[in-house]
């Protein structure tokens, strides 16, 4: 069956298919462009490599077309990803050794050994203390940590009498920066308290 004649022109006039919305194939220029600034294109900079081709293989050929960044500014946009990725590594490694510390110090009340009597003052010590004053170690928070706190004939701070009478009167009484508990803590807690901290 013949086909019927076709004028010339009229395939001219024909409109090419549109594979995609308008707006996507915007969007994607943008987004393409955003990559080669220094906004996010410090992260496409730092990577080296090209932008792989995500979208119909037309995009392969308009990518050729984009300006390509000359050596000179690949490397200054690499330099200046040198202090955040060295900042980034630092905060890992301190957080890491954070949450080695943190663990460390959550044992569980039998790992420790702790009787029912100080397992009861440690969580007093938890809600109370701890804010203040590391349980297992002598380093210093606000104040001074208290590991092996009777272990010692006297208080490393004060150079008072490491024993009951002197340690419950400052939690009782509190000292320069540190709020007295006396109104707070009944007798049993405070005794609690001091059954923990003579585990320590």
């Amino acid at each position: 069956m013949a086909q019927p004649p076709v004028h010339p022109g009229a395939l001219r006039a024909r409109p090419e298919t549109i594979h995609q919305n308008a707006g996507s194939v915007a969007r994607r220029g943008w987004f393409i462009k955003a990559l080669q600034g220094n906004g996010h294109g410090l992260l496409y900079d730092c990577k080296g490599m090209p932008l792989p081709v995500l979208t119909d293989p037309g995009t392969a050929s308009r990518m050729r077309g984009l300006p390509r960044q000359s050596e000179k500014s690949v490397a200054t946009s690499r330099a200046q990803c040198l202090p955040g990725v060295l900042a980034a590594l630092l905060a890992g490694c301190s957080l890491v050794a954070t949450l080695g510390c943190d663990l460390e110090r959550r044992k569980s009340d039998a790992e420790l050994g702790l009787t029912a009597q100080q397992a009861a003052g440690r969580r007093i010590y938890q809600d109370r203390c701890e804010r203040c004053h590391e349980p297992y170690s002598t380093k210093d928070k606000k104040g001074p940590g208290l590991e092996g706190l009777f272990k010692h004939p006297y208080l490393r701070v004060s150079g008072l009498p490491a024993n009951d009478e002197r340690v419950s009167d400052i939690i009782r009484h509190g000292r320069k920066d540190m709020p007295g508990y006396g109104q707070v803590l009944t007798a049993q807690q405070m005794a609690d308290l001091l059954a923990y901290l003579d585990s320590l």
